[in-house]
C-alpha cells in the first residue's frame, strides 16, 4: 500500500511546477487557476494577444504571454502624459489658461492668430482648434475643419497635433526630457521591473509639423502598475506620486459620448459607451452594469489598453504586436476582442473575487 502523505506531496510538487511554467500564470496555487482557463482559451483561439496582465486588490492574479516584453504602447503615451501634468497643475507652474501664443508655440508654416489662441487645456483635451498636420500618422483627418474656421475648445476632434504639443510644453515647463521627466516622477517611484530610458525614442516628420510624437515602449507589467497608480488616485504605497486632485479632474468628460459616437461609431459593438476626459477614455456605460461605473481606459491604436475599474479594485494592462499590415492601416487587427476579453475578466472578478 502507498503511502498517501508522500504521494500527496509528491502531486502537489508535480502541480507546481506545471503551474509555474504553464504559458498563462496566476499569483498563487489556488482556484484562481482554473477561472482564467476560459479567458485563456478564447484568447488562443481568437486574440492576437502578446501581454495581459491583471491586478485585484493591487495583486497580480493572471498573467499571460510575456509580460516582461518591451515593445510600444501607442496612444497609451497620450494618458501617461496627462499624468505627468499633475504635479505642475497642482502647484501652478502649469496654467491651463495659459495660451500656446503666450509660451511661443508656432509652426514651420505659421500658426493663425485664432489659432494662437488655444489654451493648454484645450491641447490636452483635443480642442485646440488647430487643423494643422502632425508629424505622425494615426489622427482623424477627415474630421479636420477648415484651418481657422473655430474657436480653441469649440470643437473635439482627435489631432497627434495637440498631443505631440502638449507633450512640447511638458518638456518646456520641465526643462526636462519627457522621458527623463517620466522616469523620474513614475518609473522610479514605482519600481518599473522593465524600464529603460534608452529604449525611448521620438519619431515624425518634422517637416510636416515641428513636434515629433513622444513614443513609449514599455512592458504589460510596467503598464498595469500605472493603472494601479491612477486607481490609488496617485498614490504609492504612501506617496503622493500625483495629486488626487488632478487624478479626478483628469477623468472629467470633456467631450461626450455623443460627439464620439457621431464621429467614430460605437466604441464597442456589444454596447460599452466612452467619453473623453484629459487624455483618458472615459467608460460612461455598458449593459447598466454598474461595474462599469467610473471606469476608464488608456487606448493604443492595435491592442494596446490599460482599463482601470475602481468598482472592482481590477486593472487590466493588454498589448498585442503590430504586424506591418496592421501598423500600416491595411489590416486592422489586434484590438478587435479586446472587449470580449474584458468583459470575461470582470464577469470573473464579480461572481467570484470580489
Amino acid at each position: 500500500m502507498y503511502n498517501s502523505s508522500k504521494f500527496l506531496t509528491y502531486l502537489m510538487f508535480v502541480l507546481s511546477i506545471s503551474l509555474t511554467n504553464c504559458f498563462a500564470r496566476t499569483d498563487s496555487l489556488n482556484l484562481k487557476s482554473n477561472l482564467f482557463k476560459g479567458v485563456e482559451s478564447f484568447i488562443n483561439k481568437y486574440s492576437n494577444t502578446t501581454g495581459l496582465v491583471v491586478l485585484h486588490q493591487g495583486k497580480t492574479i493572471f498573467e499571460y504571454g510575456d509580460p516582461t516584453k518591451i515593445s510600444y504602447i501607442a496612444s497609451c503615451r497620450k494618458s501617461i502624459l496627462s499624468m505627468l501634468y499633475g504635479k505642475f497643475i497642482s502647484d501652478g507652474r502649469i496654467k491651463l489658461n495659459t495660451t500656446i501664443g503666450e509660451i511661443g508655440i508656432n509652426e514651420i508654416d505659421g500658426l493663425l492668430p485664432r489659432e494662437l489662441n488655444a489654451t493648454i487645456e484645450n491641447i490636452i483635451t483635443s480642442r485646440s482648434g488647430v487643423f494643422h498636420v502632425a508629424s505622425n500618422s494615426g489622427y482623424d483627418k477627415k474630421n479636420f475643419l477648415p484651418r481657422g474656421s473655430v474657436d480653441p475648445g469649440e470643437y473635439f476632434v482627435y489631432n497627434n497635433w495637440d498631443f505631440n504639443v502638449g507633450g512640447y510644453i511638458i518638456e518646456y515647463y520641465s526643462n526636462k526630457s519627457i522621458y527623463k521627466l517620466f522616469e523620474e516622477e513614475i518609473a522610479i517611484p514605482l519600481k518599473f521591473d522593465d524600464w529603460d530610458i534608452q529604449n525611448q525614442k521620438k519619431s515624425g516628420n518634422s517637416k510636416k509639423s515641428k513636434y515629433l510624437a513622444y513614443h513609449f515602449y514599455m512592458s504589460t507589467r510596467d503598464m498595469s502598475k500605472i493603472g494601479q497608480l491612477m486607481l490609488n488616485k496617485g498614490n504609492w504605497n504612501g506617496s503622493q506620486i500625483i495629486p488626487s486632485s488632478w487624478v479626478n479632474k483628469s477623468l472629467e468628460t470633456v467631450t461626450p459620448n455623443e460627439t464620439l459616437v457621431e464621429r467614430y461609431g460605437p466604441s464597442d459593438p456589444d454596447g460599452i459607451k466612452m467619453s473623453y476626459g484629459y487624455m483618458w477614455w472615459l467608460i460612461d456605460g455598458y449593459k447598466n452594469k454598474d461595474e462599469y461605473k467610473g471606469a476608464y481606459s488608456a487606448i493604443g491604436y492595435g491592442g494596446q489598453y490599460i482599463t482601470v475599474f475602481p468598482k472592482l479594485d481590477l486593472v487590466i494592462a493588454h498589448k498585442t504586436k503590430l504586424n506591418l499590415l496592421t501598423f500600416l492601416g491595411i489590416k486592422k487587427d489586434g484590438d478587435k476582442y479586446y472587449w470580449d476579453i474584458v468583459h470575461s475578466i470582470v464577469e470573473i472578478i464579480k461572481d467570484n473575487l470580489n
